[in-house]
């Protein structure tokens, strides 16, 4: 269908809307679907491993947009007829409210002065894909369809509260002076973080005590084996996986930590009455005590039950808890996209979600679930080409999902397991097969 629309030569399709700028690319020929791509987070101010990156604040219209190259993604949307746009947030960070605000805000922008289009489907990752879920819930009156990507769907309590496990584990295992929340400043967080990489570092060449205390960190936060630089093929990939989940755990729990803390007027997050001996498994166990020594596992986690635990502010919990987590009541098409290894947004963040869906008064068939995994070995240097590391998907995957959602949403076609290959591609890690366990703190 030919849907009339007002071309960029005659409207401005980028700039600014109330301190957050957009982006509108629009084919030659329109279908009538609006795809409005959400990104994911960006540091307020640059972070610890990249303090010479400069803050970016560009509007991304698709995945991985830039001028001179749209990774793949925007080509083939445009050259199906799609419209595409996608607005940056007012504020970095852990900008939730302000993002929810500025789509739709843009969505308004879009419909009086482009078009009005027959149907709008939503779409983002990481902290996007949460902003997604969120607008979808929303905004039901004009959203069609949602494909949350690699999303922090499990809400930002959960998934704080796990940071603060990681970095509350690793004061207890490997800093002892590690500071876990009320920082007064980002710099603060920054040296703290610092400190706890110096520490996750150093562990990584003790074998007797650093190795059981990273093995250990890894069951209690049920990090993933795999990252997209290690394949966790031996045991010695598997070790260095579960540092760099460690480094990313961290990350979260102290800089993030304090925009968040920032925001929310105090610390949301809490580890008090947490069973972390619950967590670890007996394999697990056995595998610290095999490079640590008989009652490693049961020296490591007598230190995790006797540290000090964190208590929440309760008016910043329920304040995060408000703003930041999607109750489940899904009544359009939802199509969730997830690397099985995520060392970032774990993708047991699709098991809370889907809880949440199958207690709402929702239409839970409008749910679905898709997972990519990793090959089984890849070279450090290489990298893992899907489906290990935060939101490493290929260009087809992005595509392909876009295209599916589209058809779902105009047709009523629930894409099935072989049409999700076959959008996805041999090539993009997709398996049916593949399904996360329970959320951290609901395993045991």
């Amino acid at each position: 269908m030919d849907v009339p629309f007002t071309a960029c030569d005659s409207v401005a399709c980028s700039g600014d809307i109330d301190g957050a700028a957009y982006q509108i690319l629009m084919p030659d020929t329109w279908n009538g679907t609006l795809l409005l791509w959400s990104h994911g987070i960006r540091s307020p101010q640059p972070l610890p491993l990249s303090p010479d990156e400069p803050v970016n604040t560009a509007a991304e219209p698709v995945p991985g947009w830039t001028e001179a190259d749209s990774g793949g993604v925007a080509q083939p949307l445009l050259d199906a007829g799609f419209a595409l746009a996608g607005s940056a947030y007012r504020t970095n960070g852990w900008a939730v409210d302000d993002a929810l605000a500025d789509q739709t805000a843009l969505y308004d922008f879009f419909v009086d002065n482009v078009g009005d289009p027959d149907r709008t489907v939503v779409w983002g990752a990481s902290l996007g894909g949460l902003v997604t879920a969120l607008l979808a819930e929303q905004q039901a009156d004009w959203v069609d369809g949602a494909a949350p990507m690699c999303g922090v769907v499990g809400g930002g309590v959960d998934n704080l509260d796990l940071a603060l496990d990681v970095t509350y584990g690793i004061q207890q295992l490997l800093a002892p002076d590690l500071q876990l929340t009320g920082y007064e400043s980002w710099d603060d967080a920054a040296a703290q973080w610092q400190k706890g990489y110096d520490a996750i570092l150093a562990a990584g060449s003790d074998i007797e005590k650093g190795v059981p205390a990273l093995l250990m960190l890894a069951a209690i936060s049920d990090a993933s084996s795999q990252t997209k630089t290690y394949d966790g093929a031996d045991l010695e990939s598997q070790v260095r996986a579960y540092g760099e989940a460690a480094v990313n755990g961290m990350t979260y729990g102290t800089v993030f930590r304090s925009d968040i803390e920032a925001r929310y007027g105090g610390n949301p997050s809490e580890n008090v009455g947490v069973d972390y001996a619950s967590r670890v498994s007996d394999d697990e166990r056995q595998l610290i005590d095999s490079i640590g020594g008989a009652g490693t596992s049961d020296r490591l986690l007598t230190k995790l039950a006797d540290g000090e635990r964190i208590t929440a502010d309760s008016a910043a919990r329920s304040a995060l808890e408000e703003s930041s987590t999607p109750t489940g009541a899904v009544t359009h098409p939802t199509f969730t996209v997830h690397t099985a290894a995520d060392p970032l947004v774990i993708s047991q963040n699709e098991s809370l979600y889907a809880e949440r869906v199958a207690a709402s008064p929702g239409r839970t068939a409008d749910l679905l679930q898709a997972f990519t995994v990793a090959p089984a070995t890849y070279s450090p240097k290489a990298g893992a080409p899907f489906g290990a590391g935060h939101c490493n998907f290929t260009p087809e995957t992005y595509v392909g999902t876009a295209m599916m959602m589209d058809d779902w949403v105009r047709n009523g076609l629930l894409p099935t397991p072989a049409v999700i290959e076959g959008e996805f591609g041999a090539d993009s890690g997709y398996t049916s097969a593949f399904a996360p366990g329970p959320w951290p703190a609901e395993s045991g």
